[in-house]
């Protein structure tokens, strides 16, 4: 292992860690040395990933609930002392023609996938400050392009690009960084419970589908690990795109 990306002594919180890139993520960064502080709402899922990290703490949360978000960054430091990285992986879609969006799923969607980021980065920044740390925020390929039936995930995620950039710049003079991963479409769980809305083209939607077929999770958890660790000591208000060439042209 690399010194640049020894974790050894160091704390991450990490956000959907029940599955996909959130339970990747996790064991990356224990793998690395890291002692990991384990969120999501699925307390089953999240309960088979703290049983694959020794030492693992987890707590079970709707981060939906902006009170929820201030309270598992104080349980995290609360429990290990100190925190170095706050990695925001937790994300949803649903996917729908625009006139047919519910409301409630559009809030919920922009609730989880960048209000929750946000409220997390307000209660985390702080601690982060004091240990020179790290927020590395997952995005998506839906950050740069727009993709038919999912204008509310694409506002949530091209809204997470601007926050990104936002915050760094606002810290351009203390010592965090604060990047952002942009994955193409990955197995997860999200994928598996893909659902076509009732009556889509889907010449549409092939068109966000990449010609070099799905990214690999671990290759985006490695570099979540990357930006979280020293190796990324000289990215800041940066988004990493891998995406296999989707958002290339």
């Amino acid at each position: 292992m690399s010194i640049a990306t020894d974790m050894s002594g160091k704390v991450a919180l990490v956000t959907g860690a029940a599955s996909g890139l959130g339970r990747e993520t996790a064991l990356a960064l224990s793998r690395a040395g890291a002692k990991v502080y384990l969120v999501d709402v699925n307390a089953e899922g999240l309960a088979e990933t703290a049983g694959m990290i020794e030492g693992s703490a987890s707590e079970t949360a709707d981060l939906s609930d902006a009170q929820a978000c201030g309270k598992v960054v104080a349980a995290a430091v609360e429990k290990f002392g100190r925190l170095d990285a706050l990695c925001n992986v937790a994300g949803l879609i649903y996917l729908a023609n625009t006139p047919d969006m519910p409301f409630e799923r559009l809030q919920r969607t922009l609730d989880v996938n960048l209000s929750a980021p946000f409220v997390l980065s307000q209660a985390a920044i702080p601690h982060l400050l004091e240990t020179d740390g790290a927020i590395v925020n997952v995005a998506s390929s839906a950050s740069f392009i727009g993709e038919a039936y999912a204008a509310a995930y694409c506002a949530s995620k091209w809204g997470i690009i601007g926050m990104t950039k936002a915050m760094a710049m606002e810290f351009q003079k203390k010592p965090i960084r604060i990047n952002a991963v942009a994955p193409g479409g990955m197995v997860t769980n999200i994928a598996a419970n893909f659902v076509p809305p009732e009556g889509c083209d889907f010449e549409l939607i092939k068109r966000f589908s990449g010609m070099r077929g799905t990214v690999e999770v671990e290759d985006v958890a490695n570099m979540i690990l990357l930006l979280a660790s020293d190796a990324g000591r000289g990215f800041h208000g940066a988004c990493i795109n891998i995406d296999k060439g989707i958002t290339a042209g």
